[in-house]
């Protein structure tokens, strides 16, 4: 636990592009794309939505890699709280202007491509493919695709700003130059905050503390019990820009370095709770790699660099992609109030809509992720209308065992079908240690019916949502069952899956 010694501070330090800042009596809740249009007069970066949908908001976020080097990765500025900047480098699109005034690589190449009509959503893209050319650029068009995914623009089309991609190339990795001005930068930005303190902002408009340890975190959240705690702010960032709440005080928990960590151990891998989709895609997969694709189709990249897995857990939304998949797998979430530690399977923290078995004070410290065992077959199913960034109407998580024809193990859980991601507990039975066969199938279709009451909105009907976690079931029957019996039921069932 954090003492009563712990050090505090009240400034935010970090790097405007190359030029230091040092920010007192600022409110904790303005977002990094006010504080650039209206203190810096930097109008570059644009404001379309102001929910991280569009992507004009684009920038690019460096902070230390721990290996003497910069990681880099884009964020939207319209949901990231000023105070997050503490320790980190901030690029605008003002900042690529290079030294004799020219225009740099991804610029020119957009100019040359003829990228741009309008120009309101440019200054995002390139933002995005600046975060590319940074990584050494790609020629990959999934992987560009992947980039841009953030970044809509009705006017231009995407085919010449993948081509602008592939133009602009990427700087060189082994590039020395480069790697000492990122080095020279890691070392500036830990020698402004190293030994500095927790930053601690007070602020008529409310407070704001940035722990660095879960131990300091922990204390605080014992003495602020009803604090909000911030993450990648995704969720957050909207109950601002679009509820208009206050929050007081926030306890951002993205500067905690040991709730950063990826544990792989041979039966199982342990998230923490601060680990972002981004960090946490490729461990995933090779958990199973639908979970993967699962992290893939979540928001954007913009979104994915910022959002946690841990934060899609604690903020308990019925439409949660994580949360089914994890289910399905056994999860078990750990939570921390002080030095007490206890692990909750992840289907039973969610009680009912708003409400999870987390108590004021205590807080979700990590993700317990078992590996499938051997024969074990993981299926996780999307269904939204956008293939890419956009909310799930149903999805459907499965984890099935088929011996000698018959189910010897079945986990299936849904997310977009109740209150909470939930677990078909009635599905399962009409399954397991029976034939995989139509007629269980069925019994099972039925079972889904009598145990979920979904219901209508803007994304799907209630009738919608439950034909389609039905036929999901027929997609695993199809995938999982031998071929000849795949084949005969793919005519008959195609058209509904």
């Amino acid at each position: 636990m954090a003492s009563a010694t712990t050090s505090f501070r009240s400034d935010i330090r970090f790097l405007l592009g190359d030029e230091e800042r040092s920010l007192r009596d600022v409110d904790p809740q303005m977002t990094v794309l006010e504080y650039l249009r209206l203190t810096e007069r930097k109008s570059g970066t644009k404001e379309g939505c102001a929910e991280g949908d569009c992507g004009a908001c684009t920038v690019v976020l460096g902070e230390p890699d721990g290996k003497g080097g910069m990681a880099y990765r884009t964020v939207n500025a319209c949901i990231q709280f000023v105070p997050t900047l503490d320790g980190k480098q901030l690029l605008t699109v003002e900042h690529l202007k290079t030294k004799d005034g020219s225009l740099h690589p991804v610029q020119q190449a957009m100019v040359e491509t003829h990228g741009s009509q309008c120009g309101f959503c440019t200054p995002g893209f390139v933002m995005s493919l600046y975060q590319l050319w940074l990584d050494g650029g790609e020629d990959d068009r999934g992987a560009i695709n992947d980039a841009l995914a953030g970044n809509l623009c009705r006017c231009t089309g995407y085919g010449p700003i993948i081509e602008a991609a592939r133009k602009a190339g990427g700087v060189a990795a082994n590039d020395s130059a480069e790697q000492k001005r990122r080095a020279d930068i890691a070392t500036k930005l830990t020698a402004m905050v190293e030994g500095e303190g927790t930053l601690a902002l007070e602020h008529p408009a409310g407070r704001y503390f940035a722990p660095r340890t879960s131990d300091e975190l922990a204390a605080l959240l014992v003495a602020h019990p009803d604090a909000t705690v911030l993450a990648g702010g995704t969720d957050v960032g909207l109950w601002v820009t679009k509820m208009l709440k206050r929050l007081d005080p926030i306890i951002y928990i993205g500067d905690v370095d040991d709730l950063k960590s990826v544990t792989e151990a041979d039966d199982a891998l342990v998230i923490g709770a601060g680990v972002t989709y981004s960090r946490a895609h490729d461990a995933l997969g090779r958990v199973a790699s639908d979970v993967g694709e699962l992290v893939r189709r979540i928001g954007s990249r913009q979104i994915r660099n910022a959002g946690t897995v841990g934060g899609n857990i604690a903020n308990g939304s019925p439409i949660g992609d994580t949360p089914p998949a994890l289910i399905a797998l056994g999860a078990k979430v750990v939570l921390r109030m002080g030095d007490v530690r206890r692990e909750v399977p992840l289907e039973e923290f969610f009680i009912t809509y708003g409400k999870q078995d987390r108590h004021p004070g205590e807080f979700v410290e990590s993700v317990i992720v078992p590996k499938p065992q051997s024969g074990l077959v993981f299926k996780a199913y999307k269904i939204s209308k956008r293939f890419d960034q956009d909310i799930t109407a149903v999805l459907g998580a499965f984890a099935i065992k088929i011996d000698d024809g018959k189910v010897s193990e079945f986990r299936a859980a849904f997310g977009g079908m109740a209150g909470t991601p939930m677990r078909a507990k009635k599905c399962e039975a009409a399954l397991i240690g029976k034939d995989w066969d139509e007629a269980n199938l069925n019994a099972a279709q039925m079972a889904l019916a009598s145990e979920f009451s979904p219901m209508t909105d803007m994304r799907a009907s209630k009738e919608y949502r439950m034909l389609v976690a039905q036929n999901l079931l027929t997609k695993l029957f199809i995938e999982t069952s031998a071929p000849d019996i795949a084949t005969r039921l793919v005519g008959k069932e195609a058209a509904h899956v």
